[in-house]
């Protein structure tokens, strides 16, 4: 029996689908592999088609199975369309070779197709670099010669054990209102990252994408780093920085869709739809306006596999957060599926396919880098997301913990402080499957973008562009930067096995995500962080800034993920306790009445010192909590602390060296 039953008893009646899974994946393994090629053989289509350099000039191979003719058109021949033909050698793959003079490096080019008696012109598949003609606004390829090699001084780089990913996007992460660089990030923003704590960036909008407000999110080329930020150098060097400060590099990487243009992405690149797609509606995603992979092909299978090796390979990124996953996995997209009850996971809707995939896809990622991580962002909460594929699992290391933002959002925005239900707050925080980790998180990305809200300003609102100041005491900015700081406290404590965080966030960034777009004039006003707000002495900002910065350092020095579920202590109407290796996590919610004297029975008999506190007036707050020791007590056999918890504060106190326990005290004589 599979592990994922193991830990799941209540999915034995699906013991059935959880076969039909693993007969999938090694049917499609044995049908793509043969006897004697691994995944990594497999996964070479990149070092195969594209243009490379050879010793004696330049070769260009294509996949184009249902194409009559290819010529690749460019600077080297005037952009004559039929000039180059490519010759058809077999099984869908097209070639030419060129003298060495003829191709250079940054030589732009198109593949120009004759498909159903039309001629159409493309991006080449395997493209390494594609930018924007600046005059035609059209897009097209450039050579990039692979002689060229990175000077990488990343040998041997593995990254900490624990997990605190600072996700970001390179273009919106500089100050200026401009589209900030590869290079800006390495110099300008890792230095915060390292500085706040974490130890992993996970970089959206990486993969080439023609329209810069869609987040990076609808993908045209997928060999291709995105010249809005640089050059391919560049994203080299930004890795390769990261990894001097010891911080991991995860590409958020978009599989699930791809973007329906044809001039500039991969759709009717051979004048077929199903090339990459299904054909009919169900190559259409209803939601997004884009094209739904089909899993089930071989030829599929190869570009998205090679895909993931060449990331790895080429820029050294040390693993993926998958996007879309949820719409991956079923034919419906999970669009208005409400997932109540496990026949949900295992019906006709089951995208069987997706689900083979994936598990190649980790499989793979392991035999490159076996330190990778992959991080799944499925909402649905399908069984076996992050088990080992031996385990009847789809390999991930880690879920996101969707329904943390979720909860989240609702209670702050459709629930009064009193209404909070903290007991409940807590059994969504443990609310993950068996065995599998969480990456718990507080706000998504989404939140952050006009339309929506980022949790300060659902806290603030409005009181943030005038009474940030920290002179001016406004009660609304009070409970907010309180509330701040404890559900960031909260989640990163009881919520997961790992940590997330989107950039700005940590300082309670005031400002929307709005792209340059012609109802706000192209201005980058709003798609930009403003760093100087957490450097302003002058700011509550700063406050933020420090207690994000202070929370990690001091869960991470303690390993508090090494302990995989927080232990409750004690639940008291909106008091609440817990306990995660060494570390005791105390709340009280309460926006008024503070508690004095509370019990808490703890594990250990030790003493406990308070590592930090909300209410210290270095992050804000009315430095009612000393830091101080306080002895644990034995009473009716058990250990306990009493806890001073002012209203609306959290503490976190540190667990000291276990003591013996005192016997009974001897009479006297």
């Amino acid at each position: 029996m599979y592990r994922l039953l193991e830990l799941n008893p209540q999915l034995q009646p699906f013991a059935g689908d959880i076969d039909l899974r693993m007969r999938l994946y090694r049917e499609t393994k044995a049908r793509i592999l043969g006897e004697d090629q691994t995944l990594l053989d497999f996964a070479n289509a990149h070092e195969y088609y594209g243009i490379h350099h050879l010793d004696n000039g330049w070769v260009y191979r294509e996949w184009a199975p249902g194409a009559y003719q290819l010529y690749l058109e460019g600077e080297f021949n005037g952009w004559n369309q039929t000039s180059h033909p490519l010759k058809n050698i077999g099984n869908g793959t097209w070639e030419r070779y060129f003298q060495e003079e003829e191709l250079w490096e940054g030589c732009k080019v198109k593949t120009v197709v004759d498909a159903n008696l039309t001629r159409t012109e493309h991006i080449p598949l395997f493209a390494r670099r594609v930018v924007q003609d600046p005059n035609t606004i059209t897009f097209m390829a450039e050579v990039v010669d692979s002689r060229k090699t990175y000077p990488w001084t990343d040998k041997d780089f593995q990254g900490e054990e624990s997990l605190y990913i600072y996700e970001a996007h390179v273009g919106m992460a500089q100050e200026e209102g401009k589209v900030g660089t590869y290079r800006e990030f390495a110099d300008k923003v890792l230095p915060h990252v390292k500085k706040a704590g974490y130890n992993a960036i996970q970089l959206m909008a990486i993969m080439e994408h023609p329209y810069y407000g869609s987040f990076g999110y609808q993908v045209s080329n997928f060999f291709a780093a995105s010249s809005w930020f640089g050059k391919p150098e560049d994203l080299k060097y930004l890795v390769d920085t990261a990894h001097a400060m010891g911080i991991r590099v995860l590409l958020d990487v978009v599989h699930s869709h791809a973007v329906k243009n044809t001039a500039e992405g991969i759709h009717m690149f051979d004048g077929t739809v199903w090339q990459f797609f299904h054909d009919g509606a169900k190559g259409d995603h209803p939601a997004w306006g884009t094209k739904c992979f089909d899993y089930g092909r071989t030829g599929v299978l190869h570009f998205l596999l090679s895909n993931l090796k060449f990331w790895m390979t080429e820029y050294h990124f040390d693993g993926f957060r998958f996007d879309g996953i949820t719409s991956m996995l079923y034919h419906d997209h999970g669009l208005g599926t409400d997932f109540d009850n496990n026949s949900k996971y295992f019906s006709y809707n089951t995208h069987v396919e997706a689900i083979t995939y994936l598990q190649l896809a980790n499989e793979l990622i392991r035999q490159v880098n076996p330190k990778a991580i992959t991080i799944a962002e499925d909402m649905s909460g399908m069984p076996g997301m992050a088990l080992p594929i031996a385990d009847g699992g789809i390999g991930f290391d880690y879920r996101l913990g969707m329904g943390l933002p979720d909860m989240w959002i609702k209670t702050v925005k459709d629930k009064s402080d009193e209404q909070w239900d903290i007991f409940k707050m807590w059994c969504d925080m443990c609310l993950r499957r068996p065995g599998e980790n969480t990456v718990a998180y507080v706000e998504s990305h989404d939140q952050a973008l006009v339309g929506d809200k980022t949790m300060i300003f659902r806290l603030a609102d409005a009181a943030m562009y005038t009474d940030m100041n920290k002179d001016c005491h406004n009660p609304v900015i009070d409970r907010a930067i309180a509330l701040h700081k404890m559900i960031r406290l909260f989640t990163l404590g009881g919520g997961g096995e790992a940590y997330l965080n989107f950039m700005g966030n940590e300082f309670g960034h005031p400002e929307w995500i709005d792209f340059p777009r012609e109802g706000n004039g192209w201005s980058f006003h709003y798609c930009r962080r403003q760093w100087s707000l957490k450097n302003n002495g002058m700011l509550k900002y700063q406050w933020l800034n420090d207690f994000d910065e202070d929370m990690v350092h001091l869960t991470k020095e303690a390993n508090m993920f090494s302990q995989r579920m927080g232990d409750l202590r004690l639940t008291d109407g909106k008091v609440l306790v817990f306990y995660r290796n060494g570390l005791l996590f105390a709340f009280n919610f309460d926006a008024q009445e503070s508690r004095t004297d509370v019990a808490v029975e703890v594990p250990n008999y030790a003493d406990y010192t308070v590592a930090m506190s909300s209410d210290d007036e270095k992050y804000g707050g009315w430095n009612r909590i000393a830091h101080q020791d306080y002895q644990t007590k034995r009473r009716d056999g058990k250990n306990v602390l009493e806890l001073y918890l002012p209203a609306r504060t959290a503490v976190v106190l540190k667990e000291g060296k276990i003591k013996k326990i005192p016997g009974p005290k001897k009479k006297a004589k």
